[in-house]
Parts: structure tokens; sequence; C-alpha cells
């Protein structure tokens, strides 16, 4: 033995971390086991892959766990790909895990993501079809297990909120064989029931696999279908199911759902007691409007003296009374003035001014047309004659023409 050629531990390390890096089979390797002693740090998680006869050390990076799409648990039966190296501190090799599922779950969780897909183009995850939870539910339906713990929990959580409220329960399996049927039952059963204001459908608790019922198509459609709003409560915090997807609400946990149905009567008290504070204080508002109001009122001169607008009114009527009357004096004397004027045209135009200057007025009696010519008045003809001064009436003794006149001057 030459104690010059003897290497540091490093340069041990070192060289095995090489010999399983060259290695291709162990550069990406599926292992099956059984997680224990799971730890987080920071996101980060540290475990080991156990089965009958032996375990390894594993570890899962924060940037691939925040992936997946379980949440890893203690004694739970998975399949992890990663490679194999040597952690050099130690000297201890580990699974550098990339990739982890749940044993035998791998086909079963893709064809929920093709579920999920073909159920989210028809609308039955859509946020706007979902119906709003009662205020104030009288009565609740639950489809549970008699016999699980999810039962009591609804019933006393919701009970202590509120002692009014009432349940009507139907037994169903939640998990194994034909438990996707039994919870379809109920629902349908509970939609008969009359007045019922909510449905809880749901578990308390259980492992991935117990949660595949809740992702059952038909399920999924009664729910769907449901004339009573439904809320999932199916028990698990972080695993989301097509169930929880399509219920009108969702509860992490059945305790939970009782407290997002069933109102706190301690809040209910509050509220109604914050709604009387704001009724008071918003009559005590108009009250001191009203007295506002009351007190510019009141300092009013139509309060103090109610003759003040009187008194105005009456200055203002003696005003336009006095100049309604110039105006009318006005318009008298201008129209005094033309009806003057006129007067004396008519007169200048009067016949009568024509008589005053000696001329007679001839009318044939008893027609009373007035004679322009002899041919109008023949003899015996009976006419009347008006003069400036009163009228004569007259027989014509004798009627001359223009023609025979002008005869009688020309001989002379």
């Amino acid at each position: 033995m030459d104690p010059n050629k003897a290497i540091t531990v490093s340069e041990l390390n070192a060289y095995v971390r090489d010999l399983f890096r060259s290695d291709d089979f162990l550069r990406q390797v599926l292992v099956r086991g059984e997680i224990g002693n799971l730890r987080n740090y920071q996101g980060h998680l540290y475990f080991t892959l156990k089965d009958e006869k032996a375990s390894v050390k594993a570890v899962m990076w924060r940037s691939d766990a925040l992936r997946l799409s379980f949440v890893p648990s203690e004694g739970a039966e998975v399949i992890a790909a990663g490679s194999v190296s040597v952690f050099e501190r130690d000297g201890v090799y580990q699974v550098y895990v990339n990739y982890m599922e749940p044993s035998g779950l791998g086909a079963l969780y893709a064809a929920l993501e093709k579920l999920k897909e073909k159920l989210e183009k028809e609308g039955l995850f859509r946020q706007e079809r979902k119906r709003p939870l009662p205020f104030f539910p009288r009565k609740i339906g639950l489809v549970t297990s008699v016999r699980g713990a999810a039962i009591k929990d609804i019933v006393s959580v919701g009970r202590r909120r509120f002692r009014g409220v009432s349940f009507v329960v139907v037994d169903a399996k939640v998990q194994g064989e034909g438990a996707a049927q039994s919870i379809i039952r109920g629902i349908n059963i509970l939609n008969q029931v009359p007045e019922l204001d909510v449905i809880i459908i749901g578990r308390g608790g259980g492992s991935q696999e117990d949660l595949f019922v809740f992702n059952d198509e038909a399920l999924a459609r009664a729910i769907y279908a449901s004339k009573v709003p439904v809320v999932s409560a199916v028990g698990h915090e972080r695993d989301v199911t097509v169930a929880d997807l399509v219920a009108d609400a969702r509860a992490a946990t059945p305790s939970q759902a009782a407290e997002l149905v069933v109102p706190a009567a301690q809040d209910l008290l509050s509220l109604v007691r914050g709604y009387g504070e704001d009724m008071r204080n918003e009559i005590y508002k108009m009250i001191g409007g009203y007295r506002q109001t009351l007190s510019l009122l009141r300092g009013r001169p139509a309060l103090e003296r109610p003759d003040w607008f009187l008194t105005l009114w009456r200055e203002s009527l003696v005003r336009s009374t006095r100049e309604l009357e110039t105006a009318m004096a006005a318009i008298m004397e201008k129209k005094s003035s033309a009806l003057a004027n006129v007067y004396a045209k008519l007169d200048a135009l009067s016949p009568l001014r024509v008589l005053s200057r000696g001329y007679s007025l001839v009318r044939r009696v008893p027609d009373g047309v007035i004679v322009r010519s002899a041919e109008q008045a023949p003899r015996g003809t009976a006419v009347q004659v008006s003069l400036m001064k009163g009228s004569l009436v007259c027989r014509v003794e004798e009627s001359k023409t223009g023609e025979a006149e002008d005869e009688k001057a020309g001989r002379s």
C-alpha cells in the first residue's frame, strides 16, 4: 500500500459522481415506491422511496414540485422519474426527481383532463351560469354517507351557527363502485323535496383514488341539471374535482361548506343592528335637514309679515294702473285727432254742403230713386225735393228733356 496514492474523500465522491453521470441508464430512470420521511423546505421536497426490502433518498426541487398535479403525502405509492447521482457532501446517492405521479393513476389523470376539457367546452364550468347561494336557507339537503364524519361536521357546525336550520339527509356511497350513481340518486331525490334551499354533497377527505368518484361525468351533469344550488364539499384542500368545477360553490371541507351555507346568527344580529343604526343616522340626517329648511322658511318675510307680498303687489297694481291711464289718454288723444280729420274730409264731401249753396236733391216717389234726367220723371210723377232745410213733395207738370231745351235755345 502506497500512501502517496491515497485520494481525498471529495475526490472519491467526485469520481463516483462522474461514474453515475456517464451511465445512460441512470440519467433517466422510473422508480416505483412508497413515499416516506417527507419534508417540505421552502417548496423543495425531500423524501425516501421505499419498498418492502429497501429505500433510496430522493429530492424534488421547487420548480418541478410546482408542476405536480397532486399533493404528495406520506405513504403514497408513486412512480418517480429522474436521474440518479451522488450528493458529494455526504457520499450518498439519491434520485433527483423531476416528475412524479400516483402509481396506477396516470391513465386516470389523462382521462380526467380530457373530461375537463370536454365539459368546459360545453359550458358546464362557466362562472356566469352558477347560481348564488341563498342568503338565509331554512332547509338544507345533504348527500353523503350517514356513517361518515362529514354529516356530523355539517350538522353540528350548521346548527351551532343558526339553530333554526333543518337538514334533509339522503344516505349515499361516497367511494368505491356505484358511488357516483348513489350520489346522483341523492341529488335527484332532494330536487323533489319542497322548499329545499341548497344541496351539499361530499365526504370527509380521503385518498386521491377515493376522490375520483367526484370526477364522474354523469355526476357532473346531474349537478349541472339540479334545480337547487349545489355546494361541493369533497374534503380536500388542494385537489379540485370535476364536481367542484360544476357546482355552484366549492368548500374545501364539510365544515367549511356548513359555514358557507348557514349564516351565523350573531352575524345576522350584527347585520340587523347595523341596518338599524344606519336607519337612525339617516332619520336624524333627514330631521336635521328639515330643521334647517324650517329655520330658513321662518326667516322669510312672507312668514314674518303675511301682508308683505300684498303690499308689494298693491304698489305694483297702482303703478300699472297709472301707466295704463296715461297710455289710454295718449291713445284717445291720437284717435280723436284722427277722427277729426276724417270728419272734416267727410263734411267736405257731404251732399248737405252742396245743398247749402242752393242746390236740391230730387227723388221719385214712392221708390226713392234719385232723378238725374227728365225721362225719369214724366208728367204727373210725384217727386220729393230735398233742400238744405226741409223737403218738398211735388208733382211734375211738365217734363222737358235736354234735347228740347237745346232746340229752344237754337230758335232763340
